[in-house]
């Protein structure tokens, strides 16, 4: 696969169908609209791609509108490439971005990447104060010649699949159900760094983890988790909060790696969430919280890995 950062200063000589949005989460949605441009790219003997933004486009527009992430550039290339997309584009939207209008921004796709369709979801919206919708997208089509699928919306249970969405379940502790819309655990990655250690005065040692405020973090809790590091996986016990029991101000992301005893300090590693298991709560003394751990680590230990 092919990665570009390019704001229309390359040409292709190859035909593109290009799928555009932003695809935080790569969710079911995304994943219908991308498949069907990778199918519509196959038939006509051309290569699919992506085109989607470096940044979210609020970080320039309105900073403090701008949502929680689910995440990051990195993770999507990986997963686009997996499913078999040629070419995803990584537009960086400045304050020049910001002021093309919806036909010249379709007009510039059209001729630096020889876009012979679009696949867009079904509320897709785009150009300067985003002006453009699917009605404009439709005559377009027309005029300009190229071929258009406007993808309809995915449901759950009557319930629209969508990145907001995504989000709200993730921040509502509800990993369950935005694993599902997902179709793979969420996911946060960060360097194992330095805590209060006391988990290790109770035989139960954890790893704090630097996490990015850019992105979205599940309700405050105890969560089933899953650790990767350096290639390999283990069960986990993941705590979001604030640990009450010890009175911490500041909010931390811990977890016990279950049969790993390494002293990963600085490392980089990625926890997968699976299934929250309680609500953090204030234990009458670092005992009582111990007890509970190890109820905590029985329940890890029975899940699949």
């Amino acid at each position: 696969m092919i990665v570009y950062e390019d704001n229309f200063n390359i040409k292709l000589n190859e035909k593109t169908y290009v799928a555009l949005g932003s695809f935080d989460g790569l969710h079911l949605g995304h994943m219908s609209l991308i498949n069907k441009t990778i199918e519509l790219a196959k038939a006509n003997n051309a290569r699919s791609m992506v085109f989607t933004f470096k940044n979210h486009p609020l970080t320039v527009i309105n900073e403090e509108m701008a949502p929680k992430l689910i995440m990051n550039n990195g993770t999507k290339t990986k997963l686009l490439e997996d499913i078999g997309v040629d070419i995803v584009n990584y537009a960086e939207f400045n304050e020049e971005f910001m002021k093309i209008n919806p036909e010249k921004f379709i007009d510039n796709i059209l001729k630096a990447y020889n876009a012979q369709g679009f696949v867009v979801g079904f509320n897709y919206r785009f150009g300067y104060k985003n002006l453009g919708d699917i009605e404009l997208l439709q005559n377009l089509s027309t005029t300009l010649g190229f071929e258009l699928n406007v993808i309809t919306p995915v449901k759950i249970n009557g319930e629209v699949v969508s990145s907001s969405k995504v989000r709200h379940l993730i921040s509502e502790g509800d990993i369950t159900k935005a694993n599902y819309f997902l179709t793979r655990p969420f996911m946060l990655q960060g360097k194992v760094v330095h805590g209060k250690q006391l988990g290790r005065k109770i035989s139960f040692p954890t790893i704090n983890l630097d996490y990015d405020k850019k992105f979205v973090l599940p309700r405050g809790g105890v969560y089933y988790t899953v650790v990767e590091y350096n290639g390999k996986k283990y069960r986990g016990i993941t705590n979001i909060g604030y640990n009450p029991t010890v009175k911490d101000k500041k909010l931390s992301i811990e977890t016990h790696i279950l049969n790993f005893n390494e002293d990963i300090y600085d490392e980089y590693v990625k926890i997968y969430f699976y299934k929250r298991i309680r609500d953090e709560k204030k234990f009458e003394s670092v005992e009582h919280l111990s007890k509970q751990l190890e109820i905590d680590k029985l329940y890890a230990e029975k899940q699949n890995l």
